[in-house]
């Protein structure tokens, strides 16, 4: 069979080369082209067109960029077209791979949507034209399937979160790195590092040496200049009240060491890791998190976390009313209760962080309140097993 595959950023690139892999095992003859990254194209695909010449994030910016836009969507049409694939599967990016499942599906195309748009959290609006031109919607959270089926009467497909298993080989890659150097501190960074918003994934597998305190606080950020420059402080706010243990930020691949030194220059028991992100999380005792993809892998990693944001006051405002979600965090939206600690726009101080922070550490049946709800979440991230399997077997057999 012949697959056609469209991601448009990183973490697509690496959800869809997990896929590719999958699909490969379930079809010996599977022959894929696509759009995505170096990981898509190293699991085998024939690699069209990369991601960075995608990415045009903000409204000014698609305005600038509008006629290589249109372009990029001319030639994947034609592309498509003289390839003639059994199954188009497209992987999040909804604002270019819904314009693609349109005309696809006009075309007779089978069309399938691996990772749904959160279009339950705003532009709803958007299901009804999903409904119409896309054959096999493949959700990677729990309660999607429920959505579309009580609010939309649609028959999805629910796979389980494919962040599980790309968490679950970094801890399985650090323990045999151990195992293999006689229990010494040198980890194996398997490159996978925070996907979605924050952070972007690297393409080849490395060994990382590089010593970890002990009794840590991670500290993650995010990826953006302004929220860092937003929430980074009051983060770094709190290490004088926990003297005891070591602050490490994650910084953000995209972003210059000089950005991060003013920030770094608060605390004598702050400092830094670069590309070391899943290892930090390894170790870890407690974390300060920018809500985002960020929230759902440190639970995974088993680490109590407090979620924090801060934006602009109107932004924020007006996001409140647009946005339909209870929760910010992944974490409680996926669980539909608080699970961890939520410290939003006035709420983000450091008398409050402090607060949360110690609960985590000192409080140890709150701790294992955290711990026995992340068991509890993983176990409903993975209930059809391993997302990129499941989703390769549906697509299968929607085309056999």
């Amino acid at each position: 069979m012949k697959y056609y595959l469209i991601s448009g950023e990183a973490s697509g690139d690496l959800h869809g080369s997990n896929l590719i892999k999958e699909l490969q095992k379930e079809d010996a003859n599977a022959d894929i082209r696509c759009w995505g990254g170096d990981l898509m194209a190293a699991a085998g695909a024939t690699l069209v067109k990369h991601y960075k010449d995608l990415a045009f994030m903000g409204f000014v910016e698609v305005i600038k960029n509008l006629p290589t836009i249109l372009r990029n969507i001319k030639f994947c049409k034609e592309d498509i077209a003289a390839y003639q694939p059994d199954a188009l599967v497209l992987i999040d990016y909804p604002g270019f791979n819904l314009r693609i499942a349109e005309w696809a599906h006009k075309q007779g195309y089978k069309v399938v949507y691996y990772i749904s748009p959160q279009v339950w959290a705003w532009k709803e609006n958007r299901v009804k034209q999903m409904k119409k031109c896309i054959d096999l919607l493949l959700c990677i959270l729990p309660f999607e399937k429920n959505y579309y089926k009580t609010k939309w009467n649609w028959e999805v497909e629910y796979v389980g979160h494919p962040l599980v298993e790309v968490v679950e080989r970094k801890k399985k890659l650090t323990v045999d790195s151990l195992r293999l150097t006689g229990g010494e501190e040198k980890l194996t960074d398997d490159s996978l590092l925070l996907t979605g918003e924050n952070t972007e994934i690297s393409t080849t597998l490395s060994t990382v040496n590089y010593q970890l305190p002990t009794n840590i606080i991670a500290l993650l950020p995010g990826s953006r200049k302004q929220e860092i420059a937003k929430k980074l402080p009051i983060m770094l706010s709190v290490a004088s009240h926990f003297p005891e243990y070591t602050f490490i930020v994650a910084k953000a691949p995209g972003l210059e060491d000089e950005f991060y030194t003013p920030f770094l220059d608060t605390a004598t028991n702050v400092t830094s890791v670069r590309n070391q992100t899943y290892d930090l999380l390894m170790k870890a005792d407690a974390a300060l998190v920018t809500s985002g993809t960020a929230t759902l892998e440190t639970a995974l990693f088993g680490v109590p976390e407090v979620v924090c944001y801060k934006g602009n006051s109107i932004s924020y405002q007006i996001a409140k009313r647009l946005i339909n979600i209870k929760y910010i965090s992944l974490v409680n939206l996926i669980m539909d209760k608080q699970v961890v600690k939520e410290l939003i726009q006035q709420e983000l101080t450091t008398e409050n962080l402090v607060t949360e922070l110690a609960l985590i550490l000192n409080n140890p049946s709150h701790r294992q309140k955290i711990l026995a709800d992340y068991s509890t979440l993983t176990h409903l991230l993975t209930e059809g097993g391993n997302a990129s399997e499941q989703a390769a077997k549906k697509i299968i057999e929607l085309v056999q």
